[in-house]
């Protein structure tokens, strides 16, 4: 399982990145089309996976090598759920909003990967 949580560490990554620019991309083009909006649900979805299975390996008492390891991870799930909260409600912006919190999650995700 440990290793599962180190491949998916990279999924999340390549996810987040491309989801990131995807809707950087559509942003400055004037919209987004249901394609950008999947790609950052799907990123999501694979952050919030690989959290669950970072805490499954918590239940199993293994742990990592740092403990900056679960502050990044934390803070990686945060930035990336909190649009849903703070976001304005016009919807240019509003995908701007999402592109850079997932791209913050990105870097967060590096950081916690280099930590683990």
């Amino acid at each position: 399982m440990s290793a599962a949580h180190h491949v998916l560490a990279y999924v999340v990554i390549v996810v987040a990145v491309a989801a990131s620019a995807a809707g950087a991309y559509a942003y400055r083009r004037g919209g987004a089309r249901a394609f950008v909006g999947h790609l950052l649900a799907l990123a999501q979805t694979v952050l919030i996976a690989q959290a669950g299975l970072g805490l499954l390996l918590l239940s199993d008492d293994r742990r990592a090598s740092e403990e900056l390891h679960y502050a990044y991870g934390a803070l990686a799930l945060g930035a990336v759920l909190a649009p849903w909260l703070y976001a304005p409600a016009e919807p240019r912006r509003r995908l701007l909003w999402f592109a850079g919190a997932t791209l913050l999650a990105a870097a967060l995700a590096v950081r916690a990967l280099m930590t683990g």
